[in-house]
């Protein structure tokens, strides 16, 4: 349960549930609270059979500036810094491993740790006019939460080079046409296009969409051989599953499924 003055407030609607960063007045920057907060609602969230899709959002006119720069330098140790990197790591993980789809509506600014956190969801929804950037070498510090292969994986080496090597700052826009996002939008639209795609996805057979993001995130980790094996296996649970059977049968009544995730 999560009150207004949370670092993380979660709402669910239907089948959505939503996870707003919530420190407006630090223009959602991470810290070790935060942190702790969302991995405790992304573990709820992974046991709630009503909830079938996600989607991760900030409060204010900020998506996450990145990391709090005042909090670290407050009792800044080695044992702090190991901790707070521990702890983010396991926060990206989670959102990379959950068995939902997460739609990540960057509503404004994301910096650094706020744009690793995007970039650790399936999809991404960005406002047009909304600043990018990876500044961390430009601080002599270093990217984390996967980003050297999330990032790859989205836009290809040579486009992730400049970006990583460079941290200059980029538009929405240009993240949707260098593949980084799905789509870039009107700052005012990305929630509404962010929760449109969430509700269509939770309309998905939960199984089929566990297994196709599974399965897409070890692709670039396996050859052909390894690939048509795992696809079959996916193939062969998906068909023993009441989902299929109730696909076969809206295909034939001419109906929306009713997916319950059998």
């Amino acid at each position: 349960m999560t009150s207004a003055s949370s670092p993380v407030v979660v709402e669910t609607t239907g089948a959505v549930a939503t996870i707003t960063l919530n420190r407006p007045d630090r223009l959602n920057a991470v810290s070790l609270p935060l942190y702790d907060e969302l991995t405790d609602a992304l573990d709820a969230i992974e046991t709630d059979a009503t909830v079938r899709a996600v989607i991760l959002t900030g409060a204010g006119r900020a998506f996450c500036a990145g990391a709090d720069l005042k909090e670290h330098g407050a009792g800044d140790t080695a044992g702090s810094r190991g901790a707070y990197v521990e702890v983010g790591q396991r926060v990206h993980r989670r959102l990379q491993l959950l068995s939902k789809p997460i739609v990540a509506a960057v509503n404004g600014a994301a910096v650094g740790a706020g744009l690793e956190l995007a970039l650790a969801c399936d999809l991404v929804i960005v406002a047009e006019d909304a600043k990018l950037r990876f500044p961390e070498l430009a601080f002599g510090t270093f990217v984390g939460g996967g980003t050297t292969y999330t990032l790859v994986q989205r836009i290809g080496l040579t486009r992730a080079k400049e970006l990583l090597m460079l941290a200059d700052f980029f538009s929405g826009r240009d993240a949707a046409e260098m593949g980084l996002a799905n789509r870039a939008v009107p700052a005012d639209r990305v929630l509404g296009v962010a929760h449109s795609l969430a509700t269509e996805l939770a309309t998905r057979a939960p199984l089929s969409l566990t297994l196709v993001k599974r399965l897409l995130d070890k692709a670039r980790h396996v050859d052909a051989e390894t690939a048509l094996s795992l696809e079959a296996e996916a193939l062969l649970d998906c068909l023993a599953s009441a989902d299929w059977e109730e696909g076969q049968r809206a295909f034939s009544e001419k109906r929306p499924p009713r997916f319950t995730g059998d």
